[in-house]
């Protein structure tokens, strides 16, 4: 696999892509938030490592750039804050994990390996379900784009939304458990609870439901959990 590493911290990036190395992967570090948009169109990566707090573009603002650009790379933020408010904007802006500095190398490469569990499953699943798109109303959902359209409009959505979607999208018609879901969407290390998954279904129920309180696509399922009930007619 292949990690960018973004840290203005010249000690800290030397660290890593010597660690990160010497566990098998092919690491590229840079210091320089200016240099980010041209490094990722110039070859793809695996998981980007990025820091909050840095001079210029701070990491939030890249990662809710990224996101907005529809760049789905899974991104690790690392910041020295540890409070709880920071690792709740980390992942509003589409981070899928936060490591609060100083952390054990060791838990950031649990991190690197639990990302790729939860990318190379949702790609199991996407050969075996086909991936076609599912039609929710007036929406499209596309599971292998990871993309939700109404017309020709694009629906913004945060990482976390599209993962959960597509996990639902790839089962249609299948109820799936909370823990399936945090299997599927978020994979078997994630620190996400039952209840992260019931808002992020409450916040998809607003988007795609014409009445949340009474949803016809994604609904729930007493003693079980969630599943979509696309249209029956294609996209």
């Amino acid at each position: 696999a292949k990690i960018l590493v973004l840290d203005d911290e010249r000690e800290l990036r030397a660290l890593l892509q010597r660690y990160l190395t010497q566990h098998g992967f092919e690491v590229h570090a840079i210091g320089d938030p200016a240099q980010i948009d041209r490094v990722l169109q110039r070859e793809p990566f695996d998981i980007l490592i990025l820091d909050i707090m840095m001079r210029g573009e701070d990491g939030l603002a890249i990662c809710q750039r990224l996101r907005a650009q529809k760049e789905t790379i899974p991104i690790i933020m690392l910041t020295a804050r540890g409070e709880a408010v920071d690792r709740i904007l980390g992942r509003e802006a589409g981070a899928d994990d936060y490591l609060p500095k100083p952390f054990d190398p060791r838990e950031l490469l649990a991190c690197i390996h639990a990302l790729l569990r939860r990318q190379r499953m949702l790609g199991e699943h996407q050969r075996g379900a086909g991936s076609q798109p599912v039609r929710l109303g007036r929406f499209v959902f596309d599971p292998s784009l990871r993309r939700l359209m109404r017309g020709e409009q694009l629906v913004s959505l945060t990482s976390g939304e599209l993962s959960l979607l597509a996990a639902l999208a790839l089962q249609a018609g299948r109820p799936l458990s909370r823990e399936r879901l945090i299997e599927l969407a978020k994979g078997r290390d994630s620190e996400v609870t039952d209840r992260s998954i019931d808002v992020q279904v409450l916040r998809l129920r607003r988007v795609i439901e014409t009445d949340p309180a009474h949803p016809l696509y994604l609904q729930t399922v007493r003693s079980i959990g969630y599943v979509l009930i696309p249209d029956p007619s294609p996209p």
